[in-house]
């Protein structure tokens, strides 16, 4: 009985618990004011619960049957995002991790700087950097003038697609999402035991060798929690996308907008937001079950 209370130390008072509980009220009570109860309402209207409008139906499922059973032209819009964000995920990380290789292996002095230097422009506005690229890649922008002056495009005739179209979207979105997707690889292989590499190299294994054996697998943990980070938030997005999007850069996320705002039809915008809200939670479930896992094997 001794060892068993020197392990687990004195009993908490009871004026410990309700300290404890006192510095937990705040952030909980922020959590449920600003996220449970918003969400229970968004799931509440968008199974007729609560009404507002007077166009509003009564407690259905009609909305759900005809999101997910029927045709619905959202559906396809969703996958259409979703294919949107895997690629832009996908090229993020692709460019990022050269960027924290660099940073975190090759970089001896001053990486903190450098790191640092690679954020800075991002601290100002993001519509401004948004609307930016529309001056860049518009019809009289930087990339159709320079065109036009190497003659390899008459002039008037710009380039349809490089504005106001998908690729336009993921330009920008990864723009957006490269330096802070390099913070997480940066600090996955910072954080990396250079005992490894230097037994990797005494045992004759080259830098690509090591790279793919050592380097790599010890760093999938951020990797993937770095295409989370991109993944999850650009399901959703809807401001770039009306920006610099078009009709053809539409996403999901701008179809929620217009319920909400134009279309006034916040029962079938809520049922659009809640199954968003849910496949979200069970890609972060997947994931962060992967992420344990692979860093318990490294």
């Amino acid at each position: 009985m001794a060892g068993t209370v020197a392990r687990g130390g004195p009993p908490r008072t009871r004026a410990e618990r309700w300290g404890t509980l006192g510095l937990l009220s705040g952030p909980l009570a922020w959590l449920v004011l600003f996220f449970v109860l918003p969400v229970g309402f968004v799931a509440a209207y968008s199974f007729g619960v609560v009404r507002i409008f007077p166009t509003d139906g009564g407690p259905s499922l009609e909305d759900w049957e005809r999101f997910l059973l029927g045709r619905s032209i959202y559906m396809g819009l969703f996958w259409k995002s979703v294919a949107m964000s895997f690629t832009v995920s996908a090229v993020v990380v692709l460019l990022a991790y050269p960027v924290g290789y660099y940073l975190a292996l090759c970089v001896r002095k001053r990486k903190y700087v450098l790191l640092l230097l690679i954020i800075a422009p991002f601290l100002t506005s993001f519509l401004l950097r948004v609307l930016a690229w529309k001056v860049i890649l518009g019809d009289r922008g930087v990339v159709n003038s320079l065109l036009y002056w190497l003659h390899l495009r008459p002039p008037g005739d710009p380039i349809p697609w490089l504005l106001y179209s998908q690729f336009t979207v993921m330009l920008v979105l990864a723009y957006v999402w490269v330096p802070f997707v390099a913070l997480p690889i940066f600090a996955s292989l910072d954080s990396l035991d250079r005992s490894l590499l230097e037994a990797a190299g005494d045992l004759g294994a080259g830098r690509w060798r090591t790279f793919l054996r050592v380097t790599l697998p010890l760093s999938l943990p951020g990797v993937t929690a770095a295409f989370v980070f991109v993944f999850v938030p650009t399901i959703g997005e809807f401001v770039t996308p009306q920006l610099v999007g078009g009709t053809a850069g539409y996403m999901y996320g701008n179809a929620i907008n217009d319920l909400f705002t134009k279309g006034l039809d916040w029962q079938a915008g809520s049922v659009l937001a809640m199954f968003l809200l849910l496949v979200v939670v069970v890609l972060m479930m997947i994931f962060g079950r992967w992420v344990q896992v692979r860093s318990v094997a490294a």
